[in-house]
């Protein structure tokens, strides 16, 4: 059986994304170092190693929804023009614009989430538990718990994918450091929506924009 706590560890020691250890795990029937070899042999591995190396090259890309009601501006950065000229590297720019515009995340990483917004999040989830009855002793643990939802709804690199529910944004960045061999993230964005905070009736954006995605 793979566990929560083997994925975790692998992801430790590899860098790769989480759906990519779990299967390299599955892969090596649960033996870490195997999976370790499995996730080299596709490059993955590799991917860690490049976090530190600037990347100061890249594109800012731009995404308007089909009927002019949502507009994203994302600058992905990456090591050298050369990649950030690439089909591959501009595929995942407009893939993330489009994540952007479908998923309308707060902030790229959770990393940037100011810390008077957490301690106003956990102050909301411990109310939620008390007034659920739960026992003292784990709210604390099930607020924490929580607040991890809170980090995939609004921290872009933590949402899933689009394209793909299994994997986070944070995969399919992993995944094509893998593929040029470059250092790439996800540096600012700026989400527009018409008519944003003048009170009237919302339509599912969502929806929308998937179906933008699917043609």
């Amino acid at each position: 059986m793979i566990t929560a706590s083997m994925v975790k560890d692998l992801r430790a020691r590899s860098g790769a994304g989480m759906m990519d250890c779990k299967k390299a795990l599955t892969e090596a029937d649960g033996d870490m170092e195997k999976a370790v070899d499995i996730l080299r042999e596709k490059g993955l591995a590799q991917a860690a190693k490049k976090s530190g190396r600037v990347a100061a090259e890249g594109i800012v890309g731009s995404y308007i929804h089909g009927n002019g009601r949502i507009g994203v501006l994302v600058e992905v950065n990456c090591e050298t023009d050369f990649v950030a000229q690439t089909e591959g590297f501009h595929q995942l720019v407009k893939d993330i614009a489009m994540q952007i515009a479908a998923s309308a995340p707060s902030y790229v990483k959770r990393e940037e989430v100011p810390e008077e917004v957490l301690a106003h999040e956990r102050d909301v989830l411990r109310e939620q538990a008390l007034n659920e009855g739960k026992p003292e002793k784990i709210i604390d643990r099930m607020t924490e718990g929580r607040l991890e939802k809170f980090y995939k709804e609004n921290c872009l690199l933590e949402q899933p994918f689009i394209k793909d529910g299994d994997k986070s944004v944070q995969d399919v960045v992993t995944e094509m450091v893998a593929k040029l061999g470059e250092h790439i993230s996800v540096r600012r964005f700026t989400r527009y929506q018409m008519g944003e905070g003048i009170e009237k009736k919302q339509d599912d954006f969502v929806n929308e924009v998937m179906s933008q995605v699917k043609k």
